[in-house]
């Protein structure tokens, strides 16, 4: 663990006495902002797979949590070793297929398993507990489905969904012509979360689907961008009948 050795070696300068005054300014709650930006950063690369990228950005996650770990520990509230012990002995209970005696293989038995075993270490109260409030609402929503469908409610099949669909949708069309904003989005709110169960039953991770339509969306019109500057043109210069042609052309 030389390397890790390391990087607490550089946080620990960083955060000394002639250290730098703004890593020494920094608490847990200033450092959730740049961990969740290298993080989406450190995606960003896994998506366009590049692996040098990957090194750069897996690096930069690495020292954010080295760093978060050394503020807590000047606390005297935990140590790094405290911390992968932890985590090395959670894994090694949740996979009793690999490290005990249980003979399960198929996928989808372990996954049960795994949720088990979880349910009995966090004690919880509900079965919604655990998840965690602040991921993207897409990926809340997913996650919420997939609790409640391990007590058997669920769809039947994506048929039903798409019923729902195409209720909620009826409900949002009638809202929008009393235009109440509330209701309004209360409604869509609704035809959304119908949406990811969709996405659920299919087993396609709604975030990474958007994503990926954006990507494509953005290819697009950069697409529209490039051609109309060769044309001398700028967007405001262009109609939108132009700008439609060159988005047919740039799905060809």
């Amino acid at each position: 663990m030389a390397g890790l050795s390391k990087l607490e070696k550089i946080v620990a300068s960083l955060r000394g006495e002639n250290g730098c005054p703004w890593d020494k300014k920094q608490t847990p709650l200033t450092l959730k902002r740049y961990l969740l930006e290298e993080v989406y950063e450190l995606i960003e690369a896994i998506d366009e797979n590049d692996i040098e990228a990957i090194k750069e950005e897996l690096g930069d996650v690495l020292f954010i949590l080295v760093f978060l770990v050394h503020v807590y520990q000047e606390k005297s509230f935990l140590s790094l070793e405290e911390v992968i012990e932890k985590v090395a002995n959670k894994m090694i209970r949740r996979h009793p297929h690999v490290f005990g005696q249980v003979k399960e293989k198929d996928i989808k038995s372990i996954r049960a398993r795994w949720e088990e075993i979880k349910d009995k270490e966090k004690k919880k109260k509900s079965i919604l507990d655990g998840i965690p409030k602040t991921l993207p609402a897409l990926s809340l929503a997913y996650k919420i489905g997939e609790r409640v469908s391990r007590v058997g409610f669920d769809w039947k099949d994506v048929g039903d969904v798409f019923k729902k669909i195409e209720e909620e949708t009826e409900e949002f069309k009638k809202t929008l012509k009393k235009n109440n904003k509330k209701r309004i989005k209360e409604e869509l709110g609704d035809v959304l979360f119908s949406w990811v169960n969709v996405a659920r039953l299919l087993e396609i991770p709604p975030e990474e689907a958007l994503r990926e339509t954006i990507e494509k969306f953005k290819k697009r019109f950069y697409f529209i961008e490039t051609e109309l500057d060769k044309r001398g043109k700028s967007l405001e210069m262009a109609s939108l009948k132009e700008m439609d042609d060159l988005w047919e052309k740039a799905k060809e």
